[in-house]
């Protein structure tokens, strides 16, 4: 095994220990190989981390070894990569890295790093979200297909409340991403509540096959819009990530044309960089953008006005926040 290479980027040196160390041993893909993926893709994997607080999955062995999700800034990080103090539900607060440039994404993927979890803030202002991001997953007995349609429904919704933009991508697993840029005027409270005010009108227009229902007793086979991936400290995978799975597939942005051609298996830590080449990055222009969620907290006021629709449940670990239901399981509480 190699001791070590240099990587080259932006006039940044990046030092890259054990290069030959394999990490998807399915594929036979390699350290090297994980960095020099995210180079080939690092201007669209940059747009969609830039000054954002990054959490890290990171896979050290590889991806057949124990990972773990670094929060804070390591202490080794070089004082080139910046950071953002962010607060957590709990009350704590952390460090946590921003990239601004393609180097720091090297630097994460020599210490074994697979996945970026973006914060949906800059660090310029960690309490006002700038992306309103909505998760389709597929639940037991529904697959990507599922999601496909939703999604098509779901651009429709956004288009009619606000004229909002979606941008899609594949989760890297079987589901779908839509991200909606925003201006940053509301806290995240507000943009959990403009979530759940899109899925349940999603929810209307396809009751068979789409559902906000927490609990998963209560899901169904259906399409759960995951509305908490809105609260405070939760992220998804960004665009261009590698997914820990054994094929080492990565989480793809795609145009509204794709959605439904392309297949999640279809976008891999080889074939991405192939792709990039011939199309660069398909959502170059979201940061162009910046809509209003005025119209999706209008429909909330009216579901909760007219239908009684409130809040939902919070994640477990979550304090009990003003106006949420009861945070039970409900075949407890119908014993209770």
């Amino acid at each position: 095994m190699a001791d070590a290479v240099e990587l080259e980027v932006a006039g940044r040196t990046v030092r890259l220990s054990s290069p030959d160390k394999v990490f998807f041993p399915e594929r036979g893909f390699t350290k090297l190989d994980l960095a020099r993926y995210y180079l080939a893709v690092g201007p669209g994997i940059l747009r969609a981390l830039r000054d954002r607080p990054t959490t890290l999955e990171r896979y050290p062995e590889g991806v057949n070894g124990e990972n773990f999700f670094q929060k804070r800034a390591p202490k080794n990080m070089p004082d080139w990569i910046p950071t953002a103090h962010i607060t957590f539900p709990s009350g704590r607060s952390a460090d946590e890295m921003c990239p601004t440039e393609v180097g720091a994404v090297l630097w994460a993927a020599q210490f074994g790093t697979l996945t970026f979890h973006p914060w949906p803030v800059r660090r310029d202002d960690v309490d006002r979200p700038d992306e309103l991001r909505l998760d389709l997953d597929p639940q037991p007995g529904t697959d990507y297909s599922h999601a496909v349609r939703a999604a098509h429904e779901l651009r429709s919704v956004l288009h009619d409340y606000g004229d909002l933009r979606g941008w899609p991508k594949t989760s890297g697993g079987r589901g779908l991403h839509v991200f909606v840029p925003i201006a940053p005027h509301w806290t995240f409270t507000q943009v959990r509540r403009a979530a759940i005010a899109a899925a349940r009108e999603l929810e209307r227009r396809m009751p068979d096959q789409v559902t906000t229902a927490w609990w998963k007793e209560e899901r169904g086979e259906k399409i759960f819009i995951d509305y908490n991936q809105t609260a405070r400290d939760r992220t998804i995978a960004s665009a261009y990530s590698v997914r820990p799975r054994p094929h080492a597939p990565v989480s793809a942005p795609l145009t509204w044309d794709e959605v439904g051609s392309a297949l999640p298996r279809d976008f891999d830590l080889a074939t991405m960089p192939v792709r990039y080449a011939e199309r660069g990055d398909v959502h170059a222009d979201m940061d162009d953008h910046a809509y209003s969620l005025e119209a999706l907290l209008e429909l909330a006021a009216r579901d909760e006005h007219d239908h009684g629709l409130g809040d939902l449940p919070y994640p477990p670990e979550y304090p009990k926040m003003p106006g949420e239901p009861k945070r039970v399981q409900p075949s407890r509480a119908k014993k209770g």
